[in-house]
């Protein structure tokens, strides 16, 4: 018989109690926010590398993770950016869901920088020649880029980011006991995938898939 859920009690339930629990918001906290990026802005996304992608769609949300090598995305204009959709598994999550919902929600990190830069905005699919061209890398040419329209820009403040000391405990390499890919993968598979082979083949195959 399986085991019911248990009663969550004192649920907030209209956002009235919400915000007689946590109060007004701080003027910085709404002064930040802009519908393009500022000359600040600019610079800061220039020099992020890395940043997480959210979308929606009729199967519910995602977030995935997006890198490049320098920025993680270009700007064509301070109310536009450009993503390659680099290669990957195929899943083709995020893409999916763009194409039901455009909302898009980005999370932009630079490593050692503990602010975070936030995105809102909607996206649209492009596989125009000119755009996927400019992101070739050693040969590899995307073969789509998300176009995304900027809707609102702020940085989020550093407290997360010192709270979990990210970049002093990643500087320390990889955790000793930390499950690797094949162990998730032989695990959530059943055995059917994933296991000693699927890890020792693993980081050859990530080089030659990189781009």
């Amino acid at each position: 018989m399986p085991l019911s859920r248990p009663v969550i009690a004192e649920t907030i339930s209209d956002v009235a109690m919400l915000e007689a629990l946590y109060g007004p918001p701080g003027a910085p906290s709404l002064a930040k926010v802009t519908g393009q990026l500022t000359p600040a802005y600019r610079s800061w996304l220039s020099a992020a590398p890395f940043f997480a992608l959210a979308t929606a769609g009729p199967n519910g949300l995602d977030v995935s993770p997006r890198g490049d090598a320098g920025a993680a995305v270009a700007i064509l204009d301070d109310r536009t950016l450009l993503i390659p959709d680099r290669r990957g598994n195929n899943r083709i999550d995020s893409l999916r869901n763009i194409i039901g919902d455009p909302r898009v929600a980005c999370l932009f990190m630079i490593p050692g920088v503990n602010e975070c830069l936030r995105i809102n905005g909607r996206a649209a699919i492009s596989t125009a020649a000119d755009l996927c061209t400019r992101f070739t890398v050693a040969g590899q040419v995307p073969r789509s880029v998300i176009w995304v329209e900027i809707d609102e820009v702020y940085f989020q403040c550093a407290r997360a980011l010192i709270r979990s000391d990210l970049w002093a405990m990643g500087a320390k390499g990889r955790p000793q006991g930390i499950p690797t890919a094949g162990q998730m993968t032989a695990e959530a598979s059943q055995g059917a995938e994933g296991g000693p082979a699927y890890d020792a083949a693993l980081s050859e195959r990530q080089r030659r898939t990189l781009w």
